[in-house]
């Protein structure tokens, strides 16, 4: 039987491949409030504390932009503040820079939704305390989409000053599209140990560790079967799923092995992909 995944295993950073470095400096920096680590020619780490990154840009040659749901892969990554101040105030930044956004109210969070200027999806949102997320008699999270209150969000931050991203600010969630949702659940459920937290419709599925709302959450919106995207495309290049010790990573990496998962070690991490060529980068607490 598989052993469910520790309970604080957590989301770390998230690697995007984009076509111009530059240009996404500028908007990660101005628009979404990121602070530079660390640049190279090619590659920024990019980051809220000054000390880790919350995101990686690596600029690669001949890139593509595919059209949106083509392919398997991205369909955002989710950056989670502190509270519903902080999303005001990305909310007035988004505003100052002449940016509609995209909302939603999902009763457990609220959420604003942009894209980069390659097209990656993004959603800025706060979560509502823990407390008050209800579940159904399935014992599944009760989530929906409804119209945020931009007043309320607005008027809550009203006098605030913006600098960036606030301080404890992480990567809440992930959400991709996949080709094969039973297959998709399979992988992150039944061998890496994740529980199902919602089903959204019958086309979406959200999972996570800990009891949270969803850490990852999949969709089949592409279409069912839909192709991997090729390695020239902007999108994801990985992100890092971190578990609190060296001892909690290593049953995960038995357990994909078990499964007959192939599983590889370079630059510092365990790399796996799932079902839809999706690449995760599996790192311990002690080695980010």
């Amino acid at each position: 039987m598989v052993k469910k995944i520790h309970p604080s295993t957590k989301i770390g950073y998230v690697k995007l491949k984009i076509s111009n470095l530059e240009r996404s400096l500028v908007f990660y920096k101005e628009v979404i409030g990121l602070g530079v680590l660390n640049l190279t020619e090619n590659t920024a780490e990019l980051t809220v504390d000054g000390k880790e990154p919350l995101l990686v840009l690596e600029q690669i040659e001949n890139a593509v932009v595919l059209p949106e749901r083509s392919v398997a892969g991205l369909y955002h990554f989710a950056i989670l503040v502190p509270d519903r101040i902080s999303l005001g105030l990305s909310l007035r930044n988004l505003m100052k820079h002449n940016i509609n956004a995209g909302q939603g109210d999902h009763l457990v969070s609220e959420a604003l939704y942009i894209s980069d200027p390659d097209g990656n999806g993004i959603e800025i949102y706060a979560d509502r305390p823990r407390e008050t997320w209800k579940r159904d008699a399935q014992g599944q999270y009760v989530m929906t989409t409804d119209p945020v209150d931009v007043d309320g969000l607005l008027a809550i931050s009203d006098g605030q000053e913006w600098n960036g991203l606030a301080e404890g600010t992480i990567i809440g969630h992930v959400h991709f599209h996949v080709s094969d949702l039973q297959k998709a659940e399979e992988f992150y459920c039944n061998t890496l140990g994740l529980d199902v937290t919602a089903h959204y419709g019958a086309m979406a599925l959200f999972v996570s560790a800990g009891g949270y709302h969803h850490h990852i959450g999949l969709n089949t919106w592409a279409g069912v079967g839909a192709p991997s995207a090729p390695a020239n495309a902007v999108g994801l290049d990985y992100f890092t799923w971190v578990l609190p010790n060296q001892d909690e990573l290593d049953t995960v990496i038995v357990q994909l092995k078990n499964a007959g998962i192939s599983v590889t070690h370079r630059d510092g991490g365990w790399f796996v992909k799932d079902p839809s060529n999706i690449s995760i980068k599996l790192l311990s607490q002690s080695s980010e």
